[in-house]
């Protein structure tokens, strides 16, 4: 058994056990996750000094309790609403002591907040509105140092707010919820006591009304709510039975706000007549007009049966409820106002023929009207007489004299702008089909001459160049200047547009006629062959669907034959037969098929295989190109490849390695540079760009000469002669099965 010792002297009790704050109070505070300057100060280490008691906070739910949001996030816009009255004593007169005052208590949820409003009452005498701003209420006294909160609230209980006692009575669905919520045990409601000076005031009105009430002329609520809508109606006026009448046009506007009508007159141009402001000013129409005159007094708004008395103040008179003898008026209505009916506006048969959409909405939300179909009341336009061209004169081009006869003032020729920006040069695509061609003639030295034929798309223009040849005897240059030019059989002096060469007469094997100088088209550069097979849609020559359904036309028999071939063509069944063997039988097929769609089903149908020319031979030519060119610039060249790679991968993609070649201006043709770019692919579409730069670099690593026969060959660019064939070889096994659907060989069969 362990005994306390006795409280010795040295022995006392220290204070300071259990806590954990020994610091000077502070004036920055948190309150509600906010930063604000605390009101209170305490003593060290948070005690309350003598006197001082602890305050809550600005809300009474503490953090951690439900949502661990602040109270002012938590509670935003949620209000509790509780019904209240006070009484209020009136001295000093004798018509009441007392009065009883409704008024809306709101408690704010967020921040403990109270607002007390009264509503307003006509005729009350009396400032009503906010009787008690929005802010936290302290209690009564002694405990004014605390403010109420939510738990002080509840039905048929009474407060005190400044010295004045508000009963509350009831509160609405979600003050009834939420405190139920709480778990608060909700008093049964009570009922406002009457106010006896309101009561007074009903039976003093309800005295003062007669039991005979007079006419009421009520026209402001049709004012308010249908002021500024108008319904718009397009009319038309017969006048033709007049001298120099015709069928004019009007605009009515019927006025939703007083049953009130103007009407508008479209005045065409060149009509001859003057354009009044308004036809009808703005007014009720009556229907039955125009109306006999009426003696001054005979129509009125009411009819006064006799006077007795003086007149004026204080004399007495009596009103004919019945309306004897008042003369009545029929005006129209919106009622009366339909597409194809007639009113009569002043004597004038005006027909509706149409309306606008408001108006149309108008009257299918209110009548339920859903046929709107307009009147046609305009006589049929006469046929337009075709304009004659005159023929063409031969001055200048077809479309500069069209111009000239369209207007006094001749134009320039409109150009198809769209067409020149989407087809125009971009960057390193140039969007400029050229073919080989050679002349259809029986001179021998015009037969060997080769031609360049280039088709610009952006404004479908040609132009044809000569290359110049070694010892041909023939100066090369351009051959036929750039510009539209006319199919062949045409008349020259007519008045109709003549026809030119599109892009679509172009093609492999195609003869074309340029002014009067026959052409065969043998080829054609990867580019124009890429891009017709792009746009198939565009070139039929080169749609491979159209190709392969017009083999599939042919009879049986021909596709024995046809399998047979491929089979007797590839004894060894490796599946692969030359170029020149496919076209050959496909020229023998009775399809029809131009040279231009034979080449596309062997670009199709292609053995993809490596290129044929050894990476040492190419660099050679390359550097020789260079060397002839004088081009050193390799070290700013090796700067701005490592500046694209931005990965330090050493590799780019050859679409870039491409743009910074060509940017560099490389003195070598597009097709040996992009031979020399598949050489130094490392992975697919990249390239190792510090291999490149080595082989280029024919400073630090020179090679020896090459021959200047292979510089040719290299230097052609990308025409090629017209005996090499650019497919070498078809893998027929996949064109048999696409077109026949098997690919097995019948050579049994």
């Amino acid at each position: 058994m362990i005994m306390s010792l006795p409280m010795l002297p040295g022995n006392s009790v220290n204070r300071n056990l259990g806590k954990e704050h020994f610091h000077k109070p502070h004036h920055f505070d948190y309150s509600n996750q906010v930063a604000m300057m605390g009101a209170e100060k305490p003593g060290i280490g948070r005690e309350l000094l003598l006197g001082q008691s602890a305050r809550s906070k600005y809300s009474v739910f503490p953090k951690g309790e439900g949502s661990d949001a602040p109270s002012w996030l938590a509670f935003d816009k949620q209000v509790l609403c509780f019904d209240a009255y006070f009484q209020e004593e009136v001295p000093q007169r004798r018509e009441e002591k007392y009065r009883v005052r409704k008024c809306k208590i709101y408690f704010y949820l967020e921040d403990d907040t109270i607002q007390v409003v009264e509503p307003e009452f006509k005729n009350s005498g009396m400032p009503q509105g906010t009787l008690i701003r929005r802010h936290r209420i302290p209690l009564p006294a002694p405990e004014d140092n605390y403010f109420y909160n939510v738990h002080h609230f509840n039905i048929n209980k009474e407060i005190i707010l400044y010295s004045r006692s508000f009963m509350i009575t009831d509160c609405d669905p979600f003050t009834h919820s939420f405190l139920l919520k709480m778990g608060v045990r909700l008093n049964i409601p009570a009922s406002t006591p009457a106010d006896p000076y309101t009561n007074l005031r009903q039976e003093l009105e309800e005295n003062m009304k007669p039991l005979r009430p007079y006419e009421k002329l009520d026209t402001l609520k049709q004012f308010l709510n249908h002021d500024r809508k108008v319904l718009r109606f397009y009319c038309c006026w017969d006048d033709t039975e007049s001298t120099f009448g015709d069928c004019r046009e009007m605009i009515l506007h019927y006025f939703l706000a007083d049953d009130t009508m103007e009407m508008y007159e479209v005045v065409p141009p060149n009509s001859g007549r003057d354009a009044v402001p308004k036809f009808l000013h703005r007014g009720r129409v009556p229907k039955h007009a125009p109306l006999p005159k009426h003696q001054p007094g005979e129509i009125t708004p009411r009819t006064v049966l006799n006077v007795f008395g003086p007149v004026g103040k204080g004399g007495r008179y009596i009103l004919d409820s019945l309306k004897t003898g008042a003369v009545e008026e029929e005006f129209y209505k919106d009622c009366d106002l339909t597409v194809g009916g007639i009113i009569n506006i002043w004597g004038r048969r005006v027909l509706i023929c149409d309306c606008d959409n408001f108006t149309k909405e108008f009257y299918r939300s209110k009548y339920g009207i859903e046929d709107f179909t307009p009147v046609s009341y305009k006589p049929p336009p006469p046929a337009k007489t075709a304009r004659q061209v005159p023929p063409y004169t031969g001055f200048g081009s077809e479309e500069d004299s069209l111009c000239s006869c369209q207007g006094l003032l001749p134009k320039p020729p409109h150009k198809d702008v769209k067409k020149l920006i989407e087809n125009d040069s971009q960057g390193l695509v140039s969007n400029v089909l050229r073919f080989v061609g050679k002349l259809l003639t029986d001179n021998q030295i015009d037969k060997e001459r080769v031609f360049t034929i280039c088709f610009y798309l952006n404004d479908d223009t040609i132009a044809v160049f000569e290359p110049p040849q070694r010892n041909s005897g023939v100066i090369g240059g351009r051959f036929l200047e750039r510009g539209k030019v006319k199919k062949p059989g045409q008349e020259l002096f007519k008045s109709e547009m003549s026809e030119y060469f599109s892009a679509q007469d172009l093609y492999v094997g195609a003869h074309l006629d340029l002014n009067s100088w026959p052409f065969q088209v043998l080829d054609a550069d990867e580019f124009t062959l890429s891009f017709m097979e792009q746009h198939a849609d565009e070139f039929p020559k080169a749609n491979i669907g159209i190709i392969i359904s017009k083999i599939k036309s042919i009879s049986e028999e021909q596709q024995k034959e046809t399998k047979q071939f491929f089979t007797i063509t590839d004894p060894s069944n490796a599946g692969f037969i030359p170029f020149d063997s496919f076209r050959a039988h496909l020229s023998d097929l009775d399809v029809d098929l131009a040279e231009h769609e034979i080449l596309t089903l062997g670009r199709s149908y292609l053995v993809r295989r490596e290129a044929e020319e050894d990476t040492g031979l190419i660099v050679a030519v390359v550097q020789d190109h260079l060397k002839k060119k004088h081009f050193e610039n390799f070290a700013e060249l090796a700067r701005t490849f490592m500046h694209e790679d931005r990965d330090r991968s050493g590799q780019l993609s050859s679409k870039s390695t491409w743009t910074i070649c060509k940017a560099f201006r490389l003195p070598i043709s597009d097709d040996l540079l992009r031979a020399l770019l598949q050489k130094f692919e490392s992975e697919p579409e990249n390239i190792n760009y510090d291999a490149l730069l080595s082989a280029l670099n024919w400073r630090e690593n020179p090679l020896p000469a090459v021959l200047p026969d292979l510089t040719i060959k290299f230097d052609s660019g990308w025409r090629r002669d017209a005996d090499e064939p650019a497919v070498k070889t078809i893998n027929y096994l996949l064109f048999l099965e696409d077109v026949f659907g098997s690919a097995t060989n019948t050579a049994d069969s």
